[in-house]
């Protein structure tokens, strides 16, 4: 609880006195549009970023929970796609007045629903092409076009996006993966805030584990939560090494309610 209030993913505006970023979930008013609790984007509204979107269209847009989605961003669905195996791709059975009869469904491409994970972050002016299933985890760089599914904790940029790099190793995605703290509830997701915001339990899983995890060697120092890291812990495999010893130096250790803080230093 922070001021007071307890996070509600019912509310529009979360941030008080400011209009220019919503709660997607309840703005929804197309049934074809299913977003997750506190899914966020940075405007006023939402349902104008999705585009090409009609009442006889056939495809769904599905976001998970705590997406994170920046200003312009632009989901094209399917009815955006003209017949293309014909001499022209000019739509004349839409217009009044040209002789022609809409197209066989099968005529017209068609590549299903549009499937946004959760934790995902969309960058700025980036565009989501019909169909695409982006992974939990990832990232969209700015101003990218997204044409092909992304990987969980991928992330991708450019036009067409590419992969840049995965954001740790397969191992370490596989836990997150089943962790999936997005399904905690709220009272939950707040006591693991501070761990979700930091890479040091991420670092002491990895040292147990006596595998080597460079995306955290900036994590020199800091707080961590042994509640986060023994869940980790409690869903990797069961062949795991041995711990021989201990892989983290730790100073000037403080108890502070169910958490200990202090600093580490990585030695595996």
């Amino acid at each position: 609880m922070k001021n007071g209030k307890t996070p509600d993913p019912n509310v529009i505006h979360p941030i008080a006195g400011y209009d220019k970023e919503i709660y997607v979930k309840p703005t929804i008013t197309n049934p074809n549009i299913i977003v997750g609790d506190f899914t966020y984007i940075a405007d006023s509204q939402f349902e104008s970023h999705v585009t090409h979107f009609y009442p006889w269209s056939r495809d769904k847009l599905i976001i998970g929970k705590f997406c994170q989605i920046a200003s312009g961003v632009e989901f094209v669905m399917n009815d955006a796609n003209h017949q293309m195996n014909a001499v022209s791709t000019f739509p004349f059975y839409t217009l009044e007045g040209w002789e022609m009869e809409p197209p066989a469904a099968s005529d017209i491409p068609f590549k299903g629903n549009t499937v946004i994970g959760n934790d995902v972050w969309i960058g700025q002016n980036a565009v989501i092409l019909p169909g695409v299933h982006v992974g939990d985890g990832a990232i969209i760089g700015a101003n990218s076009v997204v044409g092909s599914d992304v990987a969980p904790y991928n992330i991708v940029i450019g036009n067409p996006a590419k992969v840049l790099r995965k954001r740790f190793d397969d191992e370490l995605i596989g836990l997150l993966l089943q962790f999936k703290w997005w399904d905690k509830s709220v009272e939950e997701t707040n006591n693991l805030v501070a761990d979700l915001m930091s890479c040091h339990s991420l670092a002491l899983t990895r040292c147990h584990k006596l595998i080597h995890f460079p995306v955290i060697d900036c994590c020199i120092s800091g707080a961590f939560a042994p509640d986060f890291y023994s869940a980790l812990l409690s869903i990797s495999t069961s062949h795991a090494p041995p711990h021989n010893g201990p892989c983290v130096h730790r100073s000037a250790v403080s108890s502070v309610g169910s958490h200990t803080s202090g600093s580490f230093h990585r030695s595996c």
